[in-house]
């Protein structure tokens, strides 16, 4: 049984205990619409370069000729993972796409416009960035084809002068 499971009882007659809670895992999960897992992995691959470390596939299929149908794939981009899966594996979900889920993704870089550019030779369609957005730092912003916006903001590179005052680039 595991730690984090058990209430450990004090000596000497003391209350109850409680251990601490433990995640070991914090990951977003982007449901895609029935059988467009592999259609959005590639794209999230052509478009921002994310790298795919595993995937499970639906255990049955009609024609032993057919290709195997993805559920649920795992991507890395930026440092950090998200797992995309087909809706239909999990009833009583919705997808980015349905109407107010509000998806939102942000990403860092040096270069927003040629990460724009390359999401819109993806598939996406380019939004325009709002006066608020851009005070937030926001450069560019896209919509991809599985709903989900994603806002680029270039990062700002901290130089220390010869004076050893620190100034934003």
């Amino acid at each position: 049984m595991a730690q984090e499971d058990v209430t450990a009882v004090a000596t000497n007659g003391a209350g109850p205990v409680e251990t601490h809670l433990v995640f070991t895992e914090f990951k977003q999960m982007l449901l895609v619409e029935a059988q467009k897992v592999g259609d959005a992995v590639t794209f999230y691959k052509s478009a921002f370069g994310a790298i795919e470390s595993g995937h499970s596939l639906y255990p049955k299929r009609k024609l032993d000729q057919e290709l195997p149908h993805v559920l649920s794939s795992e991507l890395n981009l930026a440092g950090s993972s998200f797992v995309v899966c087909d809706v239909s594996s999990l009833p009583g979900f919705s997808t980015a796409k349905s109407e107010g889920s509000g998806v939102t993704f942000l990403l860092g870089t040096k270069d927003a416009e040629a990460a724009v550019a390359k999401a819109v030779d993806a598939g996406a369609v380019k939004v325009e960035v709002t006066e608020a957005e851009v005070e937030l730092g926001f450069k560019g912003k896209v919509t991809d084809p599985f709903g989900v916006t994603w806002i680029f903001a270039e990062k700002k590179t901290v130089i220390t002068v010869e004076n050893d005052e620190n100034k934003e680039v």
